[in-house]
């Protein structure tokens, strides 16, 4: 399959899907969310794959998030994410290879990967609140599994930025490594992963996913604040992340 916004690749029993979008530090949008899901369920269903690795072109990111332009002309209103939900669920090992920035959306896909490997000069975080891209759901409670729920509501409720380094001392990060490295890393772990029985990794993964509260961000949204896409808070925390000004949410308290 052609794909516009990724890169896919199985090579030694790895399937490898990244994001092609450099120039907007990967950021994604619709299309790069669809080809994601495919590629998914293309290793899934391919038998020659016992390993799936997520990661971004070139060396300055992972992801950014979503493409803010995109979030502007309406691109979440009838979105539902549904990587994290595949990540978790296809029952292959699922490995982040991290070569820069993740936030936002890159911070949490990179968090519901079985294994997270970073480059030294990763940089993780959250996004939301500061520009008012909602967030809902497991995307937003499963970090509390990872690394605890003050740590999480902080990240969440913040919108800090933090290194590789302090992300591997709270959990969300396995290793960290200088990012000439990065490859040489994340092949070591597959190819321990590929010795393994896919049976056993499969329970143990379902096992672990039985944790997961699969509740969608549009049912907690319509909950919360009903009208959300109607109600302008969207439209000034991106005009104000474009136009590089504090946002004024004070009309929404």
């Amino acid at each position: 399959m052609a794909y516009q916004d990724i890169l896919y690749s199985v090579r030694d029993g790895v399937a490898t899907i990244a994001i092609n979008r450099p120039q907007t530090l990967n950021a994604m949008r619709g299309i790069t969310i669809d080809e994601m899901e495919q590629a998914i369920a293309a290793a899934e269903a391919d038998r020659s794959v016992g390993v799936l690795v997520l990661t971004g072109v070139g060396d300055r990111a992972f992801s950014s998030g979503g493409d803010v332009k995109w979030e502007l002309e309406g691109g979440l209103k009838d979105l539902d994410l549904r990587v994290n939900r595949l990540v978790l669920n296809v029952l292959k090992p699922v490995i982040a290879r991290v070569n820069g920035y993740a936030i936002a959306s890159g911070n949490h896909i990179a968090y519901f990967c079985d294994f997270t490997i970073a480059a030294e000069h990763a940089i993780f975080g959250q996004n939301g609140p500061k520009i008012a891209s909602p967030a809902a759901g497991h995307y937003v409670s499963h970090l509390a599994n990872i690394i605890g729920h003050k740590r999480a509501r902080e990240m969440w409720m913040l919108c800090r930025r933090y290194s590789a380094k302090q992300m591997l001392e709270w959990g969300l990060v396995n290793a960290v490594v200088p990012k000439e490295e990065l490859d040489a890393e994340v092949e070591r772990w597959c190819k321990e992963l590929l010795a393994m029985s896919p049976t056993s990794l499969r329970t143990v993964k379902r096992s672990f996913n039985r944790m997961v509260d699969l509740t969608p961000l549009m049912d907690v949204l319509n909950e919360v604040r009903p009208g959300f896409f109607e109600s302008g808070e969207l439209e000034e925390g991106a005009k104000a992340f474009l136009e590089k000004r504090k946002p004024d949410f004070s009309p929404w308290r």
